[in-house]
């Protein structure tokens, strides 16, 4: 996944000002802000389209990245308030990565870590909150709290690590699930309905799994409980999210040790543990199935279709990891920098502007959480140039109620075929979402057990050597 950081406070009434994000925000000093902002690699819209990329939505509007988006920042921020900033960006490959990173010293301002490193993170005590401002929708700067989907926010809220919310902490970047990208000409759609395609010796060293510890556990969780979640009782269940989400992220001994022969036994059958060469094989057809992540699910689907193969994507019926990745801003870097942290959240908010939502999405193929209102529906614009039907006779509703809300458009007239491709790939249907589990953070002696089994998957299981 794919898929992710110096001003002094002067005086009291100033740091009160600073806060805030509207146009009359004054300098904090001369002297240019430093953001120190980390983020996965290949995260972020760099600029440098040709100009036949450019994307023409209905209202006339017109959407060209002619500069890298932080490039775009520095000079958004001094014309809206007056006060030079320069980022720093760096990338990283894993959550993991980033967080050796910081441990091993390195200083960012900003990030954009997963959920489950967020919420690792809050129990740290590591992350500064949001300010009290960050959610003044009277602001007009503050794109993130105006049009972000209300649904993704709750989930947000809903999402606690020290009886904090994370929504105090961190802002979406992008949100999506697990699933399975696979070529329908070799492969039956109800063959990759189900995690377990993964050990089906039909299609030995034709298949590949994540070199992820967090989703390929997931996937064996999901094949030790299938006929579980499947069973009709469980599903009727008036607590069925609750006990899915619990056995979702049980790390029990007798569970990793379950787990961990059901990903011995797939890891001998994949052709590979990936995390970035899955796209390519699945394109050129080395592979047939790939566990992916939405968003490359996506960029391997299109690349595909310019070489004229056709790929699909489908959400195993067991359930799926709904995640995200979201900015955070690190205390011991920002500390009581108030200058920095106005600057750091004034970063988040101009990702979050409908246009620049549009430009990350159509660069990177991941999902902003970013819906609109009813006085800006680019978004939904978006959506509609890259799939609406041009054969209004065969097309087919796909209703997105629950992302943009009642006050913004929210059905696409869409060609049929999306209802496995790109459209449901990008914003999977309500029923998709009905089963999905967020994952959590290991806590305690849980960390070591699952890296350990880990370890024994990636290389060899030493106790069973003697």
């Amino acid at each position: 996944m794919n898929g992710r950081s110096v001003a002094i406070l002067l005086c009291l009434s100033m740091a009160a000002a600073l806060m805030g994000c509207g146009k009359n925000t004054p300098k904090a000093a001369d002297d240019t802000i430093v953001l120190r902002v980390a983020n996965c690699e290949e995260y972020i819209d760099e600029g440098d389209w040709d100009a036949e990329e450019t994307i023409v939505l209905a209202d006339g509007t017109e959407i060209l990245g002619e500069n890298s988006l932080v490039e775009d920042f520095e000079t958004w921020y001094e014309e809206t308030y007056g006060q030079k900033v320069r980022v720093e960006y760096s990338t990283y490959g894993t959550n993991e990565e980033l967080y050796n990173q910081m441990s091993l010293g390195d200083e960012f301002d900003l990030v954009c870590p997963s959920e489950y490193m967020i919420m690792k993170l809050m129990q740290e005590d590591r992350l500064l909150p949001l300010s009290k401002d960050f959610y003044d929708e009277g602001i007009e700067e503050n794109y993130y709290a105006r049009y972000a989907s209300k649904y993704i926010r709750g989930v947000f809220d809903d999402l606690q690590m020290n009886q904090h919310k994370m929504s105090d902490y961190a802002g979406c970047y992008m949100w999506g699930t697990l699933g399975i990208v696979y070529n329908p000409e070799a492969i039956r759609a109800e063959e990759v309905s189900h995690y377990d395609i993964l050990m089906n010796p039909k299609y030995r060293k034709q298949v590949t799994m994540k070199d992820s510890i967090r989703d390929s556990y997931f996937a064996g969780l999901a094949i030790r409980n299938a006929d579980k979640f499947l069973s009709p009782e469980f599903l009727a269940r008036d607590d069925y999210r609750e006990q899915l989400s619990k056995q979702m992220n049980d790390t029990s001994e007798a569970t990793v040790d379950e787990v961990e022969e059901i990903l011995s036994n797939m890891r001998e059958n994949v052709y590979s543990l990936e995390t970035d060469s899955g796209k390519a094989d699945m394109v050129t057809g080395k592979v047939l199935a790939n566990l992916q992540w939405s968003g490359d699910a996506v960029y391997t689907m299109d690349q595909a279709e310019e070489d004229g193969v056709t790929l699909c994507y489908s959400v195993p019926t067991e359930c799926t990891n709904l995640w995200f990745d979201g900015w955070v801003m690190m205390k011991d870097s920002i500390g009581e920098n108030t200058a920095k942290q106005h600057a750091a959240e004034a970063f988040m908010n101009f990702l979050s502007r409908p246009d620049n939502a549009i430009r990350n999405m159509y660069y990177i193929g991941y999902t902003s959480p970013i819906a609109g209102d009813a006085d800006n529906d680019l978004v939904y614009q978006y959506l509609d140039y890259n799939y609406g039907a041009e054969d209004a006779d065969t097309a087919v509703e796909y209703d997105l109620g629950y992302f943009f809300g009642e006050d913004v458009p929210h059905t696409i007239l869409a060609d049929p075929e999306q209802m496995n491709r790109q459209l449901f790939t990008q914003y999977p249907t309500a029923d998709v979402l009905a089963r999905s589990v967020v994952m959590r953070c290991f806590e305690g002696d849980a960390n070591e057990r699952i890296a350990q089994m880990w370890t024994n998957i990636r290389c060899f299981d030493l106790t069973k050597m003697f």
